[in-house]
């Protein structure tokens, strides 16, 4: 099914994945019902282009044109708009075509084994193999094939500096595939697996927008004590909560009764350390969480329950700071400064950290909101000439607001439920990514029988 892509024809040899791909048709029985096909007999192969970036007039219009960033963002995703944009003038004049929705995307070069689906008709750039499926390939059955494989697809590419799946192995995919009644009842699982966990993931995200907005309302605008100053009830306010706000402003242009302190004096201000790596007695059966800016960078969630490593009581001796109690603020500090979570459990932190430690003054919901709010701050305080860092030196004077006791408890209350919605959220969807990951491998080899898996899912809803 495919048109001319690449230049050479595909490879004969053969380079098997763990379960229901190969480069060439693997030595390997398939399961009863299923058998092993020519990816190119069931679903189109198109390439991608990159319109000349020297002619402005080719960018900036309505084609939606997915580049590496659009994929590392959106692994294993249905994408419904991309950062870039190309136009009609852009297409006729290079080698990338529009492509239609369901069509699915590959990195293959640069960054190998991102996998998304166009939400709608897109371009790629040459960094994409992409599949249009026919008739007998459910495009979903695809991508988690796809998915299950990712392992496997590193090993399909070549090079030492930048890894790439070439054209003549891209040809010569097979993929073991029972037929489109069973397909679609594979995919439907897993897609509603997913579905659920991007469904908690908007919820989530919805919420943590209204507690920013709430604090950004308080805290940084003043909206209520500057309708009170107006001699107008503050909006979306009850009584009781208006009453604990002045109706005034002091010299400082704070609300009368507040001040000026800094980030340093109003938390408990820590960093972290690694131990020594190959100390097997600090690593071997850890159970103290110990988390790296590795850790936060995946998370997608204002809340961190677990880490990659964990971290033995002799190992936790050699870090002064020890552990950071269940509320503690994570900010990563360098390579890159900016990823946010609270913990939800104790935890340990490397070097790449500062915690801000919940005291009389501050809560870990209002130092989440205090950083988001005060990023650029931080980042205009960093240095560094490898990579940039806040150091704790230079982080502990930023300037901070500290409102009464009163407003603060009123804020923790309200911020406080709608953080509990969202750590449940985040919660169900590691317990449902943990059973997606399980089941993945299983249906798309065939090993584990749908209804099976049905009941599985059942199990957890």
């Amino acid at each position: 099914m495919s048109r001319k892509v690449g230049g050479r024809e595909a490879t004969t040899g053969v380079i098997p994945g763990r379960y229901c791909l190969s480069v060439g048709k693997p030595d390997r029985p398939s399961p009863e019902g299923w058998s092993w096909k020519p990816l190119l007999e069931l679903a189109r192969l198109e390439s991608g282009h990159t319109p000349s970036r020297r002619k402005p007039e080719y960018w900036g219009g309505d084609v939606s044109w997915i580049g590496i960033k659009d994929a590392t963002g959106n692994h294993g995703q249905t994408i419904p708009e991309t950062i870039q944009h190309t136009n009609e003038l852009g297409i006729a004049n290079s080698a990338a075509r529009v492509l239609p929705a369901n069509t699915v995307c590959l990195s293959r070069t640069a960054s190998v084994g991102y996998v998304v689906v166009m939400g709608k008709p897109m371009a790629t750039s040459q960094d994409f193999a992409n599949w249009v499926c026919g008739p007998d390939l459910d495009y979903r059955f695809l991508k988690y094939a796809l998915l299950a494989e990712n392992e496997a697809l590193h090993r399909f590419s070549y090079g030492s500096t930048h890894r790439t799946i070439y054209y003549p192995e891209l040809k010569a995919f097979h993929v073991c595939v029972p037929d489109r009644e069973k397909q679609e009842e594979i995919a439907d699982i897993l897609q509603a697996l997913d579905d659920k966990i991007e469904l908690n993931r908007k919820t989530a995200a919805t919420l943590e927008e209204m507690a920013r907005a709430l604090y950004r309302s308080w805290f940084v605008d003043f909206d209520p004590v500057h309708a009170k100053a107006a001699g107008r009830p503050p909006a979306h306010m009850d009584a009781q909560t208006a009453a604990l706000f002045p109706d005034s402003f002091g010299e400082d242009g704070l609300p009368e009764g507040w001040e000026f302190t800094t980030i340093g004096e109003a938390g408990n201000i820590a960093g972290g350390a690694t131990p020594k790596t190959k100390e097997t007695s600090y690593w071997e059966d850890g159970h103290h969480l110990w988390a790296t800016p590795k850790d936060l960078s995946s998370l997608k969630q204002p809340v961190l329950f677990d880490t990659d490593r964990k971290i033995t009581d002799a190992g936790l001796a050699k870090i002064s700071s020890g552990l950071s109690p269940e509320g503690t603020l994570l900010l990563s500090s360098r390579a890159p400064i900016g990823y946010l979570a609270i913990a939800k459990k104790p935890v340990a932190v490397n070097q790449g950290f500062i915690a801000i430690r919940e005291t009389e003054k501050i809560s870990g919901l209002e130092a989440y909101f205090w950083c988001a709010e005060n990023m650029d701050l931080i980042h205009a305080n960093a240095n560094g000439s490898t990579f940039q860092e806040i150091s704790k030196k230079n982080f502990r004077p930023l300037e901070y607001v500290l409102a009464s006791s009163e407003v603060r408890e009123a804020f923790k209350q309200q911020t406080g439920a709608l953080f509990d919605r969202i750590s449940t959220a985040c919660e169900e969807n590691q317990t449902l990514a943990a059973l997606r990951d399980t089941l993945l491998p299983r249906l798309m080899s065939g090993e584990l029988r749908v209804g099976e898996a049905k009941e599985q899912v059942e199990a957890v809803a």
